[in-house]
């Protein structure tokens, strides 16, 4: 595997969605590229994610503080994936860090694996920080007046630990990686299948405005287009058992179509190695050899790492 050190991306771009919430981006997303939330409150503020390394981090931090509310911070991680969570110590040690009951061990598990893959990355002070409060279905959060909730979309999605905060009142939805703007889907590990089921529920919820895990905030369009995808997937992944292909020649021989401007296209790999789990009958999220099929996603590029602005 052959990487290149490169640029970081420009400024965050934060754009309030609602009174006192706050989508905090980084342009098109892309590999551990990720968005944060914070939503203000009169004791202190909510912030959803925190980010991939210490200067995104600690940028995120002077935001929330400079935003003049109090000093309560209270953390949800809507999945174990460290560009989401790397950055939970920079807000204190009095920090009440919230996830699904399946996030502490995923993370114990996976520990800094991305600052192995990407070694290259600036990612300063990166630590594995454990939320405190766990949940297994969902979990209501008041933020002053305002209501959060908590859904835990399993049993398999994007991972085995989504969770994401739905504001029914302001009818903005915070995704976490069940949804990506502008990048390619990846479920290697979790489910095609449960993917589509969690979609669907999120659809039925009436967004107005979606904050992704990763990219610029949309609309429910977002929805709709990874549902397309995910099924795309699936289609192609059935076509390529009943030929014998491996999920590595079906991606290579695949014309990605409407999906062609998404960022990460390498993902189709890990992807239809899902999907044929999935048709063999494994169950959702069951682990699969995530660092072999890294490696073909590397090998679908050509021999390059995919690229990570982090």
């Amino acid at each position: 595997m052959t990487s290149t050190r490169l640029p970081q991306l420009a400024a965050p771009v934060v754009r309030e969605v609602a009174d006192h919430v706050f989508a905090y981006t980084h342009g098109r997303g892309g590999w551990c590229v990720s968005n944060a939330g914070v939503l203000a409150g009169t004791n202190g503020a909510l912030v959803i994610d925190t980010l991939a390394t210490e200067g995104r981090t600690r940028a995120l931090v002077d935001f929330v503080d400079g935003l003049g509310v109090g000093p309560a911070r209270t953390i949800v991680n809507t999945h174990h994936h460290g560009d989401h969570n790397f950055g939970n110590h920079l807000f204190g040690p009095t920090a009440v860090v919230l996830g699904h009951d399946r996030i502490r061990p995923e993370m114990i598990d996976t520990g800094l694996a991305l600052t192995q893959l990407w070694p290259d990355v600036a990612w300063g002070d990166v630590r594995v920080t454990l939320p405190t409060i766990t949940f297994t279905d969902r979990i209501t959060v008041h933020v002053g007046d305002r209501r959060v909730e908590l859904i835990h979309l399993g049993p398999a999605a994007h991972t085995t630990n989504d969770v994401v905060a739905w504001l029914p009142q302001e009818r903005v939805l915070f995704a976490g990686d069940i949804v990506m703007s502008g990048a390619a889907p990846f479920c290697l590990m979790g489910s095609i299948s449960g993917s589509l089921t969690a979609v669907r529920r999120l659809t039925a919820l009436g967004a107005k405005t979606v904050v992704s895990g990763h990219g610029p905030v949309t609309g429910a369009e977002v929805l709709a287009q990874t549902a397309r995808y995910l099924q795309w997937i699936q289609e192609l992944a059935a076509e390529g058992r009943s030929l014998g292909l491996t999920p590595l020649e079906v991606a290579q021989q695949v014309d990605h179509g409407e999906f062609t401007d998404l960022v990460d296209a390498e993902r189709i790999v890990g992807n239809l190695y899902r999907a044929y789990a999935e048709l063999d009958g494994g169950p959702a999220g069951e682990p699969l050899d995530v660092l072999s099929i890294f490696g073909e996603m590397v090998a679908y590029n050509g021999g390059r790492l995919p690229t990570c602005y982090a």
